[in-house]
């Protein structure tokens, strides 16, 4: 008799993995084995949640808030959210009915793209990128069109090849300012260039918008607020970056009320809803007192300004400073362009878990990603193991 053997389906395989998990499924693996690993791989802030946003899930859980809730949402997340985000942005208020809460941004990025995007239909993103981007569009069929960032400007948009490749079979571009993996923050120039060319081919713009919150000079600026883009970008957000609540697993999208419903519809064919004590905590998230946020930020920058410091003291790596998100993003060409190999490397000589670049895309090759989501002390520890570890590197 033969054994049954299942097979994964074509779109299944065409998924891909995320680097950053990869990695630190072998950081534990190390920690396991009494292995002291200092981690600079994952993208999670290492700052406890506020105290109000998880006295708040308390008392929903003292309350029973742990029933099912409408696909969208709660409404006074959604109402809360409409009015965060509008007064964020400098617009004018949105309607509950534009906003989608989801179990994080992950699942909301997905519905989105399964909403709007069918097989043959042309989707723009910039590369390196965030995995999901790539992966959703290779599992929908899509037709993917990855825009090189410039080193030279700051990991910014080659706006020249943008303005090449955008064409009327162009349905959907995906902005992420401040930028994974890179800390690139798109100016206002930029994406007064931009939205000229999504309103010249008529294509719908995805604002990934976590990082907004993680700027360290001048304001954000959304799309969104542009002449014309309100109608036509729908902006991601999500409460994990800002507010240190990576497993609360809770985003939110805003977009045109019709979108809005079919990604609604989506979400409750998937995951039926998000968690009715972690919408309840969302609220005072928004609504409670801010200076935690400002206070991350802020030891943010303080990490930013090291770390840059201790990458460009290594030989054959360079640093651009980064403007926005909290990750560096050095060029390594000097060492290797096999990235993935020289990371791997110093997770498993130098106990420092980092991500090579190609990770994100092929204009990522060459380069590494550090999360500075770590302490100023892990940091300098970090860059001083690897001071010490590199020159063994073999290319």
């Amino acid at each position: 008799m033969i054994a049954h053997q299942i097979r994964p389906s074509a779109g299944a395989l065409r998924l891909q993995s995320e680097g950053a998990f990869v990695a630190l499924t072998r950081a534990r693996e190390l920690e396991a084995q009494g292995r002291d690993v200092i981690h600079l791989g994952i993208g999670e802030p290492d700052f406890a949640t506020p105290e109000h946003i998880k006295d708040a899930a308390k008392a929903a859980l003292d309350r029973n808030a742990t029933h099912y809730t409408p696909s969208a949402g709660i409404t006074p997340l959604r109402d809360e959210i409409a009015a965060f985000a509008a007064r964020f942005r400098g617009m004018t208020p949105f309607s509950r009915d534009e906003v989608v809460v989801s179990p994080g941004l992950k699942p909301l990025i997905w519905n989105v793209m399964t909403a709007l995007l069918d097989p043959g239909d042309e989707v723009i993103y910039a590369d390196p990128a965030y995995p999901s981007y790539a992966s959703c569009s290779a599992y929908l069929q899509a037709n993917a069109v990855p825009i090189p960032l410039l080193e030279a400007k700051n990991f910014r948009l080659d706006l020249d090849m943008l303005a090449a490749k955008m064409s009327s079979r162009t349905k959907v571009l995906i902005l992420n300012s401040p930028h994974n993996p890179t800390g690139g923050v798109l100016t206002r120039s930029d994406l007064e260039t931009i939205a000229e060319l999504a309103l010249r081919h008529d294509v719908t713009v995805i604002s990934d918008e976590i990082y907004s919150q993680n700027i360290y000079d001048g304001e954000f600026l959304s799309i969104a607020t542009l002449e014309g883009m309100r109608e036509r970008t729908i902006i991601l957000d999500g409460f994990s970056k800002a507010y240190a609540m990576t497993g609360w697993r809770l985003g939110y999208g805003i977009m045109p009320a019709t979108i809005a419903k079919m990604v609604a519809l989506v979400g409750q064919n998937t995951y039926s809803c998000t968690t009715t004590f972690v919408q309840e905590a969302g609220i005072d998230a928004l609504h409670g007192p801010q200076e935690a946020v400002h206070d991350m930020v802020a030891q943010f920058r303080a990490r930013r300004d090291a770390i840059v410091a201790g990458l460009n003291s290594l030989p054959g790596i360079t640093c651009k400073i980064p403007d926005g998100a909290f990750y560096a993003f050095p060029n390594v060409g000097a060492i290797t362009h096999d990235d993935r190999k020289l990371a791997s490397f110093i997770l498993e000589e130098a106990l420092v878990a980092v991500l090579g670049g190609s990770c994100f895309g092929d204009a990522g090759k060459g380069y590494l990603r550090f999360s500075y989501a770590n302490s100023l002390d892990a940091i300098a520890t970090a860059i001083e193991r690897m001071r010490a570890t590199l020159p063994k590197f073999v290319a």
